[in-house]
């Protein structure tokens, strides 16, 4: 539903977009992937828990870190209200 939405206010979204892996020179084409890709700049990645945690926080830099995308949203649908959910994460971004 999320995509739907974004796509159609014109944006350009990739859903499960894989996200490849190199460990002690072995290549994962599919290391991990990310919920969306939003405009080839923007990994978006949801959740549905009660409250965020560290880990998930750490996910979502560790996909901007392998994607070498620079600015992702945690967005978290298990809270009351959706504004409290929305977490920015940045990686590299001079400020």
């Amino acid at each position: 539903m999320m995509a739907y939405k974004l796509r159609k206010r014109g944006l350009r979204v990739v859903t499960q977009q894989p996200i490849s892996l190199v460990y002690d020179n072995v290549v994962l084409e599919v290391g991990f992937r990310a919920d969306l890709l939003v405009e080839d700049l923007v990994i978006v990645e949801l959740k549905s828990v009660e409250a965020l945690q560290d880990v998930h926080k750490k996910q979502l830099l560790t996909y901007l870190r392998l994607a070498d995308k620079r600015l992702g949203l945690l967005i978290n649908f298990g809270e009351g209200l959706i504004k409290n959910g929305i977490v920015r994460i940045a990686h590299k971004l001079a400020c």
